[in-house]
């Protein structure tokens, strides 16, 4: 369709028979994300408020789509890039957010190490190295104050005020750590998002939002313990990066169901479901 027939749609949208408004909304909704700058266009021009509020709608529930569509993307080709994936989840409050900019974000804090990093240190003194300057130049930290604010789950925020929950902390932890070679990795502890350090027969844990302190395996075993859970594998050994952005997904739904935004959850529950696998009946 050419700008003016979309004209014509957007026209019909303070129709006040419904059946036509609605007819009308799904044929934009038909048009995919390409008709998104005429919407744009054509809400700075509207004086009707209506016509405003359901652009505004259907911008939003297109760029949903987008996201949705980007997500199984990522995750049928091997979900290889965990930047990506947590760019994408952002991209749900933040649809402009720029992926290259959050590459830049990330190699400059990796630069910021790198001239003090050196790969014959042991495992421990390269742990701490990290933390020295993680939670010291770089001020990153746990945000305890507003533990369930779903800013925690978006690492364009995280990255910006240098505070979050477990689990984005633990991403950007591991994303520097992995630029500078460390064989470092996410783990999936119940309540408690963590990572481990595993190379040959070497492998501790590192709290990162616990300022990265460092504990072993028996420190899991009454942890788990005191939970009253039976031992699983995946207590003690890497996840992949799509389990990441399934643990980020579920973060940001309670984020909701906190903050009390019913069709924020449904909208993230819909993303969730679009990438979890059918052979787990999840």
């Amino acid at each position: 369709m050419n700008e003016k027939e979309i004209k014509a749609l957007v026209s019909l949208l303070d129709d006040e028979d419904r059946e036509i408004t609605g007819h009308v909304e799904k044929k934009i909704r038909s048009l995919g994300s390409s008709v998104i700058p005429f919407l744009e266009t054509e809400w700075e021009g509207s004086f009707s408020p209506v016509v405003q509020r359901k652009i505004e709608q259907l911008i939003h529930d297109l760029q949903l789509s987008v996201m949705i569509d980007r997500l199984q993307a990522w995750k049928n080709g091997g979900a290889l890039d965990l930047l990506e994936g947590m760019w994408i989840v952002a991209t749900y409050q933040y649809p402009d957010l720029s992926l290259e900019k959050l590459r830049m974000d990330i190699e400059q804090l990796h630069y910021s190490i790198w001239p003090q990093f050196q790969d014959d240190m042991n495992p421990s003194d390269q742990v701490k190295l990290m933390n020295t300057l993680f939670y010291g130049s770089m001020n990153f930290g746990a945000n305890t104050k507003s533990f369930h604010s779903a800013s925690n789950s978006m690492i364009n925020i995280v990255l910006e005020n240098r505070r979050g929950n477990p689990i984005t902390l633990c991403v950007i932890y591991m994303l520097i750590a992995r630029k500078l070679g460390m064989p470092v990795y996410g783990v999936n502890l119940p309540n408690l998002f963590v990572l481990t350090y595993k190379q040959d027969k070497v492998q501790f844990y590192i709290n990162v939002f616990n300022r990265g302190i460092i504990f072993l395996k028996t420190d899991i075993d009454h942890y788990i313990a005191q939970l009253n859970l039976k031992t699983q594998e995946s207590f003690y050994q890497p996840c992949t990066h799509l389990e990441i952005i399934q643990r980020v997904l579920r973060n940001l739904i309670l984020s909701y169901e906190k903050a009390g935004e019913p069709d924020k959850i449904r909208e993230v529950e819909q993303i969730l479901l679009s990438i979890l696998d059918d052979e787990l009946g999840e």
